[in-house]
């Protein structure tokens, strides 16, 4: 019989971003299996469903639609049985999880979706430098609390051995591969008036710390067209900048669920400059639709693409690297688009399911 397992997070629905999918996906296809997943998470415009359990929340007052769950416990989930706690954060929700394990000696999993140098994107000079470090110290206090924790990818847990104590495992987040897979863009294409030419493009959330300006300057001799989906807080800038080229730049707002698929598959390049992600889900999903990607080589893009076969890397900061990248992709489509379809398994969900159950049942049978 499968552990059930209480998810404490502080970002779920209606907000839109790949720890909010991540803690989706996975609860769904546990229920799959048999199994059951409890959902604790701040409360929101979402209406709850069957093993959903909001608790009182603030807005985030440095990112507009994030809201900060407050360190409560649903008397459901303190009284339910629980065999394993599994938090998605280290601040508000995760702190209730962590509460609810100590309180009735359950094991605690913990997920590293986000590196705490993340927050200083958002503040200014020396407030965010301490802030970075307040929440790095406080980040390593968690995680050490935890009985066993969980890396999207392997470069961000090596960053995490020389920091804590115990046991860590790689579980990638996993891709929807059933709803991700290469689709018809003609209906797409036209609803977005977008030309027939070279689309290169980014989807997600419009973080200062993603870099997308790097996008436009990189592709600013070459004959393609720009595309933007998703939103955020430095979604301006990066208006800003491009109206500054003359190269085609087209922005498509937030895009539904649905369109995602239709939108990696209209690219011939997915292009993603970030330097600090923990894994990078939306590039495993362009793969998924037989997009190549073209990203930084650091963090977790460099593991996550495989030179010559899911894409190809550039250098921070090397704007004319990037630039050839794109066109090496370009080039190369065709051999790229194979190599991506033929790895979708790997990448799959299910097989991140399958090592997220082996921990649960370390734990739980420690």
């Amino acid at each position: 019989m499968r552990p059930t397992v209480a998810a404490f997070t502080d970002t779920y629905l209606p907000t839109i971003n790949g720890v909010t999918y991540t803690v989706k996906t996975w609860r769904d296809r546990w229920h799959r299996r048999g199994g059951r997943m409890a959902v604790v998470y701040p409360k929101s415009e979402h209406t709850p469903q069957a093993d959903e359990h909001p608790v009182s929340s603030v807005p985030f007052p440095f990112y507009e639609g994030y809201r900060v769950g407050f360190p409560r416990i649903p008397r459901k989930i303190r009284g339910g049985e629980i065999d394993v706690v599994h938090a998605h954060t280290p601040f508000g929700v995760g702190l209730s999880g962590l509460r609810v394990a100590h309180g009735s000696e359950l094991p605690v999993v913990v997920s590293y979706h986000t590196p705490a140098e993340e927050y200083a994107t958002y503040l200014n000079g020396r407030l965010a430098n301490r802030i970075v470090n307040v929440a790095s110290t406080y980040e390593e206090w968690f995680l050490n609390r935890a009985d066993h924790i969980i890396t999207p990818s392997e470069s961000t847990r090596d960053q995490l051995e020389s920091r804590v104590d115990g046991p860590i495992t790689t579980v990638p987040n996993g891709i929807d591969t059933e709803r991700f897979a290469p689709t018809e863009t003609a209906e797409f294409r036209e609803r977005f008036d977008l030309p027939d030419g070279p689309l290169i493009g980014y989807t997600g959330r419009h973080g200062y710390e993603k870099r997308l300006c790097d996008i436009i300057d990189a592709t600013e001799d070459l004959d393609v067209t720009v595309v933007f989906g998703g939103d955020g807080p430095a979604r301006s800038r990066v208006e800003a900048r491009a109206a500054t080229t003359e190269t085609d730049v087209r922005f498509l707002g937030f895009l539904d669920r649905d369109d995602l698929s239709a939108f990696y598959s209209a690219l011939d390049v997915f292009a993603f400059p970030s330097p600090i992600e923990t894994e990078g889900i939306v590039a495993l999903e362009a793969n998924a639709c037989g997009t190549p990607v073209v990203g930084v080589n650091r963090g977790a893009l460099a593991g996550t693409i495989t030179p010559g076969e899911t894409g190809y890397h550039f250098e921070p900061e090397d704007t004319d690297g990037f630039r050839r990248a794109i066109q090496r992709a370009l080039t190369e489509s065709d051999s790229l688009v194979d190599s991506c379809l033929d790895r979708r398994d790997e990448i799959s969900v299910e097989h991140s399911v399958d090592k997220l159950e082996s921990v649960y049942e370390s734990v739980s049978s420690e």
